[in-house]
């Protein structure tokens, strides 16, 4: 790091010195939130998309086009992750691969010395994710996950409010992802694309038979690779709920229920859930829909409902992509109202920014969404799938990150994972 100076522009965002002086980031995976990745990092002046790595020949040769059109340089190209972290001359890298990977995937980025931004959620499962904050400790480094409600200008103010006392003491929190969701159909396993490693894109997971369904994006409903729209889009709400709350500990009990309605198809993960999960003081009440529903009072997102509802003893606030407002007593008095303040509703550049100026500052405490952070809020979602998976409340420990008297439900914090793509005891 001490080859590189860098300057805060006016707007807080990270400016490098000079061309040689930007931050080299190497991205991993190159689809949807791959191709972001590439158009913010390889815009900012602070840094540079200097490789890009993905598993299918396809991707790669796109996402080469992309990073020269909008950085005017080409970058590196790998399609084995583990030879980019080899790379000496990769500073960061951002991952976007499938939930799966990106525990392995962050451990072993900061075991070579590298500073991560990895996608929400955190982790696949409870377990690894409290590996990924061991390693990020041990070795240093800087891990901001994407969590961009957190950087956002009228999430951050509407927090900074409720946690003042705006609605008084808050005694719930909502998080809504009504998030319309077609059927993926049927389709029987067939041969690997050509170009595709499919050994490592499944890492970690089981070996299967390829099949286009359990593949690109599709991945999310599958319990082997992605943990359904709570660890999905809901993973930004589910997080919201635990910030608003203050709460840096997991709860005490979870309970979570739902089923896969009307589709006969082969998602194996609910499109119906609700999960609620119990604090001392207040709790979490969290909902999945993927099928025509209606919203809520005060979520203004159209056509899906994606937002957060706080309640408190003298009114509520409810926030979502376009704004916020609160309101207050018996007749529900609207007391204020704001509009989104960035550029675009979902801007992921000002989360960027703030990873990059937490890698020049080398302090983790800067970071909107430290992995400790990330962990809880995906193990959150993990609880809620693991109740839902037992068909039971369960009781949790937070000190230990254990449930309490249930070996079912322990099993589930962690997996069987296929060799050589292990996430180790000791990081």
């Amino acid at each position: 790091m001490n080859r590189r100076t860098f300057l805060l522009g006016a707007g807080g965002g990270l400016v490098a010195a000079g061309a040689n002086d930007r931050v080299n980031v190497g991205v991993i995976g190159a689809r949807g939130r791959g191709r972001d990745l590439i158009s913010i990092y390889g815009a900012l002046p602070g840094s540079r998309v200097a490789a890009v790595c993905d598993i299918d020949q396809a991707q790669r040769e796109r996402a080469v086009a992309l990073t020269e059109k909008v950085q005017g340089s080409k970058p590196k190209t790998y399609s084995d992750l583990r030879r980019l972290f080899e790379d000496k001359d990769i500073d960061a890298v951002a991952i976007a691969t499938a939930n799966h990977w990106h525990a392995l995937a962050t451990i072993w980025a900061v075991q070579a010395g590298k500073d991560v931004y990895c996608e929400k959620p955190a982790s696949h499962n409870v377990w690894e994710g409290r590996k990924m904050v061991e390693a990020a400790r041990k070795y240093n480094r800087i891990v901001q996950v994407g969590l961009q409600s957190r950087s956002q200008g009228h999430k951050r103010l509407a927090i900074e409010l409720l946690q003042q006392g705006v609605i008084g003491k808050v005694y719930m929190a909502r998080g809504l992802c009504f998030k319309r969701r077609p059927s993926i159909g049927k389709q029987p396993d067939g041969p690997v694309p050509p170009g595709v490693d499919y050994d490592l894109w499944l890492g970690p997971a089981p070996m299967r038979p390829f099949n286009p369904n359990r593949f690109h994006y599709n991945w999310h409903w599958f319990w082997d690779t992605g943990n359904g729209d709570i660890g999905n889009q809901g993973a930004h709400e589910i997080d919201i709920c635990r910030w608003g709350l203050n709460k840096n500990t997991l709860p005490r009990t979870v309970f979570s229920a739902g089923a896969k309605y009307i589709y006969d198809d082969d998602q194996e993960t609910p499109n119906t859930q609700i999960a609620i999960f119990q604090y001392d003081d207040c709790q979490i009440v969290f909902e999945v829909r993927g099928l025509l529903t209606g919203t809520e009072e005060g979520i203004t997102e159209t056509p899906n409902h994606i937002g957060n509802i706080f309640y408190g003893s003298d009114g509520y606030l409810s926030i979502d992509v376009n704004g916020f407002e609160i309101r207050r007593g018996e007749k529900k008095e609207l007391v204020r109202k704001e509009k989104f303040m960035e550029p675009t509703r979902w801007d992921t550049r000002p989360h960027v920014e703030n990873f990059l100026q937490a890698v020049r500052s080398r302090k983790q405490s800067d970071l909107h969404a430290d992995i400790e952070e990330g962990h809880l809020s995906a193990a959150l979602c993990h609880l809620a799938n693991i109740s839902y998976r037992t068909g039971r409340k369960l009781t949790f420990d937070p000190a230990t990150e254990r449930f309490v008297g249930d070996n079912e439900a322990n099993r589930l914090l962690t997996r069987n994972y296929r060799k050589p793509y292990v996430v180790p005891d000791k990081v």
